[in-house]
C-alpha cells in the first residue's frame, strides 16, 4: 500500500510513530516546531533533542511548515502535547481533505473544556470528517517502540469499516495492533494512566516498598473504571491494552516521564522544579487538574486522583497522603466503585 502521511509534532512519541510509519515503507514527512530537531532528523537520521540515541529511518523527512505534513496526506498523526492540540487541529483544518484519516497519538484531557482528544477534533474538524477519526494508545514507551522492540498498541475508533485499515497501517512484526470501537475508553485510558503514575512514583520515591506500589496500581484499576463508566466508556476496555497494559508500563517503567516526577516529588523536590528541568512534558501533571474537575462535576469518587491533586496543586505534604488514602472508610473491593448514578 502506497501512503503519504504526515505527523503533527516531533516529541519523543510523535517521532517513534513516524520513524515506525517510514520504515514500513510509507512515504512519511514529520512537522517540528525546532530548527535542531529538523536539522538532526534530516541531517543525521536522529531527534537529538526529543529521542536521543535511537536511529531513525533514512526516509523520514522533517519540515518546518504544518501545511507541507498536512496538505495532500492520506493520514495524519497528532501527537501535540494535549493543552496544545486544539491549536494544532485549528491551524489544520483548512488543509485537511474529506478523506484524509487523522489519527491522534496525544494523551490526555484538555484543561479548560474538560474534553477529550478527540472529542476536540470533533469540535474543530469539519462533520465530513469525524468519521475518519481515530485514536491509537497502549504500553509503547517512544524510545522501544523507535529501537523495533515487540510491543503491542490498540486504535479505535467509530468509523468500523476503516477501522481495519487503520489497524494494518500501524501494524508491523514489532508492534501488534488490535482494534477497538471504544474510542472514549481508549483514550480516557491512556490520559488517566498518567496521573496513576505519578501517585506510584511518589511511593517509590518514598521507599515505601513494592507492596504499596501494587496496592496502589489495583486501586487506581478501579477508580479510573468509575469515570469511564460514568462517562459513557466501556470498563472492558481497562482491561486491555490502553487500560491496565499502558498503567502498568508508565507506573513501574523508568522511561516514564510522569513516573520520574513522582519519584522526584517523593523525595523532596518542587514541582515547579521538576518541571523546568524536563525537555518533554508530563502529561499527568495537567491530567490531575483536569480529572480533578471533572470528578467533581459529574460526581465521580475518585480518592487517589483528588489527594494526588491536593499535592501538586494545594500544596499538602506528601507525607499526609498515604495516611489519608489508608485511613478512609472501610468498603466492598468492588461494589464501592460502581460507576457513580
Amino acid at each position: 500500500m502506497s501512503l503519504n502521511i504526515g505527523v503533527i509534532s516531533a516529541g519523543g512519541w510523535g517521532t517513534a510513530l513516524a520513524s515506525h510509519l517510514a520504515l514500513k515503507g510509507y512515504k512519511t514527512d514529520i512537522w517540528a516546531r525546532e530548527a535542531e530537531v529538523i536539522g538532526s532528523i534530516n541531517g543525521c537520521h536522529e531527534n537529538k533533542l526529543f529521542l536521543p540515541g535511537v536511529r531513525l529511518a533514512e526516509t523520514l523527512h522533517a519540515v518546518s511548515e504544518i501545511k507541507d505534513a498536512v496538505i495532500g496526506k492520506d493520514l495524519v498523526v497528532f501527537s501535540t502535547p494535549s493543552q496544545h492540540i486544539r491549536k494544532s487541529f485549528v491551524e489544520t483544518a483548512p488543509m485537511l481533505s474529506p478523506e484524509t484519516n487523522i489519527v491522534i497519538a496525544s494523551k490526555g484531557i484538555e484543561n479548560s473544556t474538560l474534553k477529550m482528544m478527540y472529542e476536540i477534533a470533533e469540535e474543530i474538524l469539519p462533520e465530513e470528517l469525524h468519521k475518519n477519526i481515530f485514536a491509537i494508545s497502549g504500553p509503547t514507551f517512544a524510545k522501544e517502540v523507535a529501537m523495533k522492540m515487540p510491543t503491542c498498541a490498540v486504535v479505535a475508533g467509530k468509523n468500523s469499516e476503516k477501522l481495519n485499515e487503520i489497524q494494518d497501517i500501524f501494524n508491523s512484526s514489532y508492534m501488534r495492533i488490535y482494534r477497538s470501537s471504544d474510542i472514549k475508553g481508549v483514550e480516557l485510558g491512556g490520559a488517566l494512566k498518567n496521573i496513576y503514575a505519578i501517585a506510584v512514583g511518589i511511593l517509590d520515591g518514598m521507599k515505601l516498598g513494592k507492596n504499596t506500589q501494587a496496592a496502589l496500581i489495583t486501586r487506581s484499576i478501579y477508580e479510573m473504571a468509575r469515570l469511564v463508566m460514568a462517562l459513557g466508556g466501556d470498563q472492558l476496555t481497562l482491561s486491555g491494552l490502553s487500560g491496565i497494559g499502558d498503567l502498568v508500563l508508565t507506573c513501574t517503567g523508568d522511561l516514564s516521564r510522569n513516573r520520574q516526577v513522582g519519584i522526584r516529588l517523593g523525595q523532596g523536590e518542587k514541582l515547579k522544579a521538576i518541571l523546568d528541568s524536563m525537555v518533554m512534558v508530563a502529561e499527568g501533571v495537567p491530567t490531575t487538574a483536569s480529572v480533578h474537575d471533572l470528578a467533581a462535576k459529574i460526581g465521580v469518587e475518585m480518592p487517589i486522583a483528588e489527594t494526588l491533586y491536593d499535592v501538586l496543586f494545594n500544596d499538602v505534604d506528601i507525607k499526609e497522603s498515604v495516611p489519608r488514602l489508608m485511613s478512609r472508610s472501610l468498603k466492598d473491593e468492588f461494589r464501592s466503585y460502581e460507576a457513580a448514578k
